[in-house]
């Protein structure tokens, strides 16, 4: 009889490690894969609704928002309108993966080849990643934010707090560095910075505001007379940096709003790969598991179950479809690699280099280090995929009764799609282009900003964000849009 690793459906402990064990060999000796260290963690329902409220951050500070939405997404889920996530991993050194407890033997094999080895090998190899977050100090300065807000609560009442954070908030998708590394520092060495921050802030800042003379034709002795000189696109940062008034435990709340934003970023930037290569990584060790003897047939077909609903893409006319799902089109696009590199066509050799590679590993890793989701469709989307997926493009004229089918499934047409898609893709993970001006530091500092990009703005909620940065600034705040112009000023 073949030692099976369980046969029936409740887990253990025990039979998670064993599991876990079998699991890192393949992923080891027949993936190839680098991971960081595994915690895996058990924990309930309610546990799993607090680690969504919270962004699945482990350690976070306290605010209003997360409340509400815990009693949101619990309400949802006791009147069965949503499902709850079979796991939830973060990026951090130890990588920990949390597995509800409501899990099947099945689902926790599942999803600990899905999370602590597919996540948790793109969270380490992935340059992305590698460049913008920093897994092993995290931990240390969510817990720093953590106690910091909380001291800053204890001083200067909740409310005021919250103020802050609210402001702090609403603009935390514009104070992402898009073009520069964030600098990595332990918890230790940011409680430091904090104090010497505060320290030259409140010595320099109000004082240099105050005293510095303008000179003929505006400006300062020593400085330009437009300030700044190129417009800004990390409104947190700018903010944080040069509000005439802000106190200094404002600036560090910023700061925390701003890093965590900022370690957040490559997750909005990945989701198709790092979706789909988990996908890749749990399918290929399930199979494994199964062809060494290790789990039933069972397990096998109610694993098919549950891949197939997570990796299902409905068409634009039916009614499950809500876009484009990224675990379908991740897992499409690298199991696509993996064909073109053992079963090429004629096609494949005409649209990829590396077609008949018989290192298909390789290809794969390569594939999910170097790229984002943006470049990776572009580079990787076949006309295979396109097909299977029943891709197509449509152009949208403003005064045109119908849409019209831009790209069809010819050579062009693949093209087409696969550079619209990527466009799309690029568009949706992106914040609205609203970069600083100008600010008028010798007259009545009013902070200017303009929209850069074309994309609409809801004009209400355009004037509540720019109250939000008022509260901030201190002064008056406007915006100069391609459909209207917006102030928000000191009563």
């Amino acid at each position: 009889m073949p030692d099976f690793l369980f046969t029936d459906n409740d887990w253990t402990f025990a039979r998670i490690d064993a599991v876990n064990e079998a699991i890192a060999t393949i992923a080891e000796n027949e993936l190839q894969l680098d991971t960081y260290p595994n915690q895996l963690e058990i924990i309930s329902a309610e546990q799993m609704l607090d680690a969504y409220a919270s962004i699945g951050l482990p350690v976070y500070y306290a605010h209003w928002s997360f409340g509400k939405q815990r009693a949101i997404e619990s309400g949802q889920y006791r009147r069965g309108e949503m499902g709850l996530a079979y796991e939830l991993v973060i990026n951090s050194n130890p990588c920990i993966s949390y597995l509800m407890e409501e899990n099947t033997m099945t689902m926790q094999t599942l999803v600990i080849a899905h999370a602590a080895y597919g996540h948790n090998a793109f969270f380490k190899n992935n340059v992305f990643f590698q460049q913008w977050t920093d897994a092993e100090g995290i931990l240390d300065y969510l817990a720093f934010a953590q106690r910091y807000i909380a001291r800053c609560e204890e001083r200067f009442g909740i409310e005021a707090v919250t103020d802050v954070l609210d402001a702090a908030h609403a603009i935390s998708r514009n104070g992402v560095d898009r073009a520069r590394r964030p600098q990595r520092l332990s918890a230790r060495e940011e409680e430091q910075r904090r104090e010497e921050r505060e320290r030259y802030q409140e010595q320099q800042l109000l004082e240099i505001w105050r005293t510095l003379p303008p000179v003929p034709g505006g400006g300062t002795s020593g400085n330009p007379s437009h300030f700044p000189e190129t417009p800004q696109e990390n409104l947190l940062y700018f903010i944080e940096k040069h509000a005439p008034n802000l106190e200094g435990w404002k600036r560090e709340i910023l700061r925390i709003v701003r890093k965590i934003s900022q370690y957040l970023y490559p997750q909005g930037q990945t989701k198709i790969m790092n979706e789909g290569f988990a996908c890749f990584v749990h399918y290929h060790i399930l199979h494994s598991l199964h062809a060494q003897g290790l789990v039933t047939d069972g397990t096998l077909l109610e694993f098919y179950a549950s891949h197939t609903a997570v990796t299902l893409q409905p068409d634009f006319d039916d009614r499950r479809y809500s876009g484009i799902n990224p675990y379908a089109l991740g897992f499409a696009i690298f199991q696509d690699i993996k064909r073109v590199c053992l079963h090429p066509t004629e096609e494949d050799r005409h649209w990829f280099a590396f077609a008949g590679d018989p290192d298909w590993r390789r290809q794969v890793h390569f594939a999910m280090r170097e790229f984002r989701d943006e470049s990776f469709l572009l580079q990787y989307l076949s006309p295979k995929v396109i097909r299977d997926l029943h891709l197509f493009a449509l152009r949208n004229e403003p005064d045109a009764p119908h849409y019209a089918v831009s790209a069809i499934h010819e050579d062009s047409g693949y093209r087409q799609i696969r550079e619209a898609l990527a466009r799309q893709i690029a568009d949706s993970t992106h914040p609205p282009d609203i970069q600083v001006v100008s600010v008028d530091r010798w007259g009545d500092r009013h902070l200017g900003l303009r929209q850069m990009d074309t994309d609409p703005l809801h004009q209400e909620e355009a004037q509540r964000t720019l109250a939000h940065i008022h509260t901030l600034w201190g002064y008056d705040v406007c915006l100069e849009s391609g459909e209207f112009a917006l102030c928000a000023t000191t009563s």
